[in-house]
């Protein structure tokens, strides 16, 4: 276990109470069933599922299901590239052993949520008709029912975390079958759904069938998992090049390129919000966006403000203010004090993002507070402390 996920057993405390999880029955996807399945529907060879997956009662229609989740996170992210070691090459046994030797370390950790990376490429770390199966799943059993499962014994909420819009690298997408909608998007070779940056392919939020594709892949969670959340993170555009996006720009009609992408980017976030509502009202929807509030809408065109402020497009934010208090340009307190400034909807909960992964480390872009995360070890110690002094309604940790 890392230095700095110790180093935070003294102050964090775990979270109290819960609810009972209830079975169903497993159920067709709604959101596939009057659609052209030769898109959206993998071949019977690629689900890779034995008859034990479908028997895991975290796997079921979620519609009655009672979330687990707490007035105050406490959260980790649990990322894609964690999977090459918990997942890769095991068995079904050894990634439950392994999933809930990580899960039982949060949880003694004082963790209380799980943002478990879902859909990290355009695939997916679970049965999907959708998405193809991710590079570090190629086990026949569905890892997000195991780690429903698991984390629901230790009474941990997790919540499914995706990037609505980034997708394999161009010559990964090679070796994706043509029986999926991306794969079919990448072929037709044009300017429209799906568009290459720098070697790796991002879907396109101008198109009401891109934002059909990633909300009917939630709705897939959202109705066959007992999920918590769906989490969404700070992979919005990935350019402020006019050339990602001129054709659909010039059929638009408009005429200001930042406040259109703005509001496809509204468009594709309130979509998220009204498909897991429509499942499960009480299935929560977190969002969280850089936490430089002025690069949020200069690069990557996320209303932060509006998704904070208004109800109706998330249930908590979680902006990633990953500076140190002596940061030249961002420091920690100031940036939270906008964050808490923004988030002014009584139905949004503010919860911090923190950046461990940087004790020990250069930040070389804080300016003149570049060495602070090598000179002082309690870093994270010290701004859990300020956020639970702030209105923020928990934190969460990136090692």
């Amino acid at each position: 276990m890392p230095l700095c996920f110790v180093l935070l057993l003294a102050l964090i405390t775990t979270g109290c109470g819960s609810t009972a999880l209830q079975d169903s029955s497993v159920s067709d996807n709604s959101d596939v069933s009057d659609k052209n399945l030769s898109l959206y529907e993998q071949s019977e060879n690629q689900l890779y599922l034995d008859a034990s997956a479908d028997e895991n009662p975290q796997k079921i229609q979620s519609s009655a299901y009672e979330p687990l989740n707490y007035d105050y996170q406490k959260s980790i992210w649990l990322p894609v590239f964690n999977y090459k070691n918990l997942m890769l090459d095991k068995s079904e046994d050894e990634f439950r052993s392994n999933i809930r030797k990580y899960l039982s370390d949060a949880k003694s950790q004082g963790y209380n949520t799980i943002y478990a990376h879902s859909r990290a490429y355009s695939d997916a770390y679970y049965n999907s008709s959708i998405f193809p199966k991710g590079e570090f799943y190629n086990g026949k059993y569905d890892p997000l029912a195991i780690m429903l499962d698991e984390a629901h014994k230790l009474k941990l909420s997790v919540h499914a975390w995706i990037n609505p819009l980034r997708c394999f690298t161009v010559e990964e997408m090679k070796n994706v079958s043509d029986n999926f909608i991306v794969r079919k998007w990448a072929d037709q070779k044009s300017d429209s759904y799906i568009r290459a940056v720098d070697g790796r392919f991002f879907l396109n939020p101008a198109y009401d069938e891109v934002i059909s594709l990633i909300s009917d892949g939630v709705k897939e969670i959202v109705s066959n998992y007992n999920v918590d959340g769906i989490h969404i993170d700070d992979y919005f555009y990935p350019t402020t090049s006019p050339d990602f996006d001129n054709q659909a720009f010039a059929q638009s009609g408009q005429n200001d390129l930042s406040k259109w992408r703005i509001n496809n980017c509204n468009k594709l976030v309130k979509s998220i919000y009204d498909t897991i509502k429509s499942v499960n009202p009480k299935v929560l929807f977190g969002i969280s966006p850089q936490g430089n509030i002025t690069s949020d809408y200069a690069s990557q065109y996320a209303d932060v403000k509006l998704w904070a402020g208004t109800c109706g497009y998330c249930d908590y934010i979680v902006p990633q203010i990953y500076f140190g208090f002596n940061n030249q340009s961002c420091p920690f307190n100031d940036v939270l004090a906008q964050w808490e400034s923004i988030t002014v909807c009584d139905n949004v909960s503010l919860v911090i993002g923190l950046a461990a992964y940087k004790l020990g480390k250069e930040d070389k872009w804080a300016g003149s507070g570049s060495q602070e995360w090598i000179e002082n070890s309690d870093i994270i110690t010290r701004q859990i402390q300020t956020v639970e002094k702030s209105s923020a309604k928990g934190y969460a940790v990136f090692y």
